[in-house]
């Protein structure tokens, strides 16, 4: 188990004392300090893959989890533990960090308990894959807390059903909308919630508060339901970020859920 660090991707490429950095998605990335640090390490030939995160007045840290070639040798074949180990082995400096296994029973239960992002879980016999692999499973951190619905948006393409719950909590007398739930579904519920949300719609919204409501292809209805959203954190414009449905809570009634802390 290693921390996930709440950054950016970047890979590095050196030779000589060329140093390109990469995202995720192949595009180029100009951070000057991480690549003249990266410069001035020994190996000739090196590829590095991390996270790029910035503290306080922008500082840079480069938290670097993998190598995958060092020196004229492919290191991708190998195991992580000994891939960990040549990592190790290099005189790495700030901004450059090594990112450290957690040796805690429980790493999850401090993630979330000491507010990070999540932890990632590697398998230490894995080689490394340039793609998504079942041997590393990122685990975020959620937050949890109920929500009241206050209308839908129609499905697209082959969805059936709904497209997104729009949901709010109650702030005094407001109604104060938070933002659209499009994942946690199986296609009995998006038909089952559709049913049900037809029989409350109304023709106007009931949200009194909050922005970025949606205008095209929403249905609203009687604030009536209350659902249970997992997501990751509240947004400077109080919305959730990557909510996800957990459940509907037919055993709660709506007064009073949803209310931001």
């Amino acid at each position: 188990f290693e921390r996930k660090s709440d950054g950016i991707r970047l890979l590095a490429f050196k030779r000589g004392t060329d140093v390109r950095l990469f995202s995720r998605n192949r595009l180029p990335q100009a951070c000057p300090p991480i690549a003249r640090t990266i410069a001035d390490l020994h190996p000739g030939d090196l590829i590095l893959d991390g996270e790029l995160t910035w503290g306080g007045g922008g500082a840079m840290t480069y938290h670097v989890f993998d190598i995958l070639w060092l020196d004229g040798r492919d290191l991708m074949p190998l195991p992580l533990d000994e891939r960990r180990a040549a990592l190790r082995a290099l005189p790495l400096r700030p901004p450059l960090r090594i990112v450290t296994a957690l040796d805690e029973e429980r790493p999850w239960e401090r993630a979330c308990g000491e507010g990070w992002e999540g932890v990632i879980a590697k398998r230490k016999d894995s080689r490394y894959e340039q793609r998504r692999s079942p041997h590393w499973l990122k685990m975020k951190c959620e937050l949890r807390q109920e929500f009241v619905v206050g209308g839908f948006t129609d499905p697209q393409g082959a969805r059936v059903g709904l497209g997104a719950l729009l949901v709010g909590f109650h702030e005094g007398k407001d109604f104060v909308f938070a933002g659209k739930i499009g994942t946690g579904f199986d296609t009995r519920m998006l038909r089952d919630l559709r049913a049900r949300l037809d029989a409350l719609e109304v023709p106007a919204p009931p949200f009194t508060a909050g922005t970025g409501l949606p205008r095209l292809r929403t249905h609203w209805v009687e604030p009536r339901i209350v659902v249970d959203i997992g997501f990751i954190e509240w947004t400077v414009h109080r919305k959730l970020r990557h909510p996800r449905l957990l459940a509907v809570r037919d055993d709660v009634p709506p007064a009073g859920r949803g209310w931001y802390p």
